[in-house]
């Protein structure tokens, strides 16, 4: 069995989907989870904010015109009129569902209803398309076997039975579709696996399925070894430890959801980024195994909130660094980097919805200070394989580049380095020439 993730570019255009269905063709046994059309979650999202504002009649505007988008797509997608005539009969049920709200109370139990239609529409679009084309296959509705707990967690357990059941009641199909991001709540809600969560829900599923591979199809030929937006000459890599993709992951390389490498990496199944536009290309596999000995990419996190809390009266009692953190925990805001020093504590947070708040009760501790506008550069390898002197190729390409924090040891995997957003350019083009 393996599993087939298609994101939003992939599935953005009828032309798109029509490559997708080449690329799946196969006599094992497969389950794809595509990603709503690239665009529809973004304009769902500002659909749901007039609803909010009780703005109606712009809602209505903001629905017809993707719903006219969808028209254009099954124009082009489908060759027989039975097709276009079903395809466009969804989109009605589907866009009516939607201006129903404008009718009615919009709360975020609604929002989220509202959120699923991306992945219920691209699925269903694409199962037709195979039926079109004489393809058997099976559309599984997600909402039937992913599921989060109360602490909005995926139920694991609960996934893995449910899919089993699911899969038992088509013994001789090989080919199933099924949406990602979405899925239920522990009230039976629909809900969902936040941004990027279909990446998540791929490898949720991989590993309830136990499947032998993993792959994430997007439009870039693997996880580079520099952030090709901004720095020239940039390469895929060819592979990855799990834990070397989960930190980059983590620190800003945008094709891996942070959170999709771990169901993966506990049922020790492969994952393969391959690019849907060059499918011939190596990409990036993700394993157990790892190269070691050298420096594999650099990632760069933005939108940082650096705290220092400076207490020369208190660091050193037992107890200050918990107390510290029992402020963050209850503003339920994780913390990304932690440097300590004989007189101060300096933290980041990636947070800062409840920043004015946290800062309130850090005072209570000491001086604080705040710098905002602040980026994480993450150096990713194997350190402790690698021979010495990476953190000397490291710290002399940033010889020019002001760094206001170092973490480096926590992980053997990662040194990160805390620097202020408009030295970011300057800081990944100098790591570029210097480490790679």
């Amino acid at each position: 069995m393996r599993i087939l993730k298609f994101g939003g570019t992939s599935v953005g255009s009828a032309e798109r989907m029509r490559a997708v269905a080449s690329l799946i063709q196969s006599d094992e046994p497969r389950i794809v989870v595509l990603s709503a059309m690239s665009g529809t979650t973004n304009a769902l999202v500002q659909i749901a904010e007039t609803l909010y504002q009780n703005k109606n009649q712009e809602a209505n505007a903001l629905i017809d015109a993707l719903h006219d988008k969808y028209k254009q797509v099954v124009e082009e997608l489908y060759t027989s009129t039975e097709k276009r005539k079903q395809a466009n009969d969804l989109l009605t049920t589907h866009f009516d569902y939607l201006r129903a709200f404008t009718q009615d109370l919009f709360t975020i139990h609604e929002e989220r209803a509202v959120l699923a239609q991306g992945e219920l529409l691209s699925t269903a679009l694409f199962q037709f398309f195979l039926e079109e084309n004489g393809i058997p296959s099976v559309l599984l509705p997600a909402l039937n076997f992913m599921k989060i707990d109360e602490n909005e967690e995926p139920d694991a357990p609960y996934i893995a039975k449910q899919l089993k059941t699911e899969l038992e009641q088509y013994p001789d199909a090989k080919l199933f579709i099924t949406q990602g991001y979405i899925c239920r709540n522990a009230f039976g809600e629909i809900d969902n696996l936040k941004r990027g969560g279909s990446d998540y829900s791929a490898s949720l599923i991989g590993a309830a399925a136990d499947a032998d591979e993993i792959q994430i199809w997007t439009d870039i030929s693997g996880m580079h070894n520099n952030d090709p937006r901004i720095v020239k000459n940039t390469y895929p890599i060819a592979e990855l430890s799990f834990d070397e993709a989960a930190e980059l992951a983590y620190f800003g390389a945008k094709i891996l959801h942070p959170s999709s490498v771990t169901p993966a990496k506990k049922k020790n199944i492969p994952v393969r980024l391959l690019n849907t536009m060059e499918p011939e290309a190596q990409g990036t596999t993700i394993s157990a195994e790892s190269t070691g000995g050298s420096i594999k990419a650099v990632a760069a996190k933005d939108g940082i909130t650096a705290i220092k809390i400076k207490s020369g009266r208190m660091l050193l009692a037992y107890g200050f660094l918990r107390s510290v953190f029992e402020v963050f925990e209850r503003y339920k805001t994780p913390i990304d980097m932690i440097t300590t020093s004989e007189v101060a504590v300096s933290l980041t947070i990636d947070n800062d919805k409840s920043l004015n708040e946290i800062v309130s009760e850090l005072e209570a501790f000491g001086q604080v200070e705040v710098d905002t506008a602040q980026t994480i550069i993450c150096v990713v390898g194997d350190f402790i394989s690698a021979r010495s002197g990476s953190a000397l190729k490291i710290f002399t390409s940033l010889e020019e580049v002001p760094v206001r924090m170092i973490s480096y040891g926590g992980s053997k995997n990662n040194i990160s380095l805390l620097i202020d957003t408009s030295n970011k350019v300057e800081a990944l083009t100098k790591l570029n020439e210097g480490i790679f």
